[in-house]
């Protein structure tokens, strides 16, 4: 509470009018001012329906007493003004990371399985900015870096939900087949002449990175099979060097139909020779240890001065008070009726 003290405040000054009350009322019955006697009226306190009476205004007195304090309780309370307290430290980890992800033909039995690992990463993140970027012959960003966990987990559910699909299921929808085009819009377009170009794909996930004169820790998780079919612009080679002249850590995610020891071996060695690490999508501590390098990795963070916050909850007891209020106008109607 902000007035830990008008509680007592309150309640000290209905004690005090209420005991005033009681001498006044005790003082008029000595004095016998206001009392009448009736003749040959004892044996009313001998009939049942009078001791019914009775016993019915004794109990509404004690209702109206119960009533009136438990009022004078929550006024109190709120007299306080009850908020809720908690301390917020703008310091944060200056961390980026770009998801990256291959969604071309070879991958799609694997892409929702994928997603889904992403989606448990961000679980184990904590002010961290994500963005999602997928590519086959040319590149689409999802959603750029943003710390909006909510927003990223829904897009990557949805992505998972979508390419789960089966397109080569015989019991796949039309409308199935519209939202995956839907989503892999913009990855290969009409008068492509390639697919999976791992190298450019990776370079493009390596330049989605903003506020480059900042001092920040930049990752990307990368997950292919590896198998590209066309020319690209840069190789996987030359991808991960601009990475590293970057101060971008690579993170890789190998997942492939029928694996190919040429394509996994280069895949794993550019990787891990640049300090990298590299799963495969079935290992089970790839999210674990993938996640528990990034936190453990040095990041820089912003200089701030913890700050308590408080929010005012008179929901707790208002609420409470109109009811009782109005639960003492009813009862003294009813016990005055």
């Amino acid at each position: 509470m902000v007035s830990p003290w008008a509680p007592w405040v309150v309640v000290g000054i209905v004690a005090v009018a209420a005991l005033l009350g009681w001498v006044w009322v005790v003082r008029q019955r000595r004095g016998g001012s206001h009392r009448t006697y009736v003749a040959n009226s004892g044996y009313l306190y001998g009939l049942p329906s009078f001791k019914r009476r009775l016993l019915l205004h004794r109990f509404a007195a004690l209702g109206l007493t119960a009533i009136v304090a438990a009022a004078t309780l929550f006024t109190a309370l709120l007299a306080g003004r009850p908020v809720d307290r908690y301390t917020t430290n703008e310091r944060m980890a200056t961390r980026d990371i770009v998801l990256c992800l291959d969604v071309s033909g070879s991958m799609i039995s694997f892409d929702s399985q994928v997603l889904r690992t992403y989606s448990q990463m961000v679980d184990s993140f904590d002010g961290e900015r994500i963005a999602l970027n997928i590519w086959d012959y040319t590149t689409r960003q999802v959603f750029p870096l943003t710390d909006d966990y909510a927003m990223v987990r829904d897009e990557l559910e949805m992505g998972a939900d979508i390419t789960s699909i089966g397109l080569f299921s015989i019991t796949i929808t039309q409308g199935a087949i519209e939202k995956y085009e839907e989503w892999m819009a913009g990855t290969f377009p009409p008068n492509a002449q390639g697919s999976s170009l791992i190298g450019d794909g990776l370079a493009s996930c390596v330049l989605s990175f903003d506020l480059e004169e900042e001092d920040r820790s930049r990752t990307v998780i990368l997950a292919t099979d590896n198998e590209p079919y066309g020319e690209s612009i840069f190789s996987l080679q030359e991808a991960a060097e601009l990475a590293e002249e970057r101060g971008i850590r690579i993170h890789a995610i190998y997942a492939s139909e029928f694996p190919y020891a040429d394509y996994r071996d280069e895949y794993e060695q550019v990787i891990t020779s640049r300090g990298g690490l590299f799963y495969e999508l079935s290992n089970p501590s790839a999210v674990q240890e993938i996640v528990q390098e990034i936190t453990t990795r040095e990041a820089v963070e912003l200089d701030a001065t913890p700050k308590v916050v408080e929010i005012d909850r008179p929901d707790r007891f208002y609420p409470w008070l109109v009811l009782l209020i109005g639960g003492l106008v009813l009862a003294a109607w009813r016990a005055r009726a």
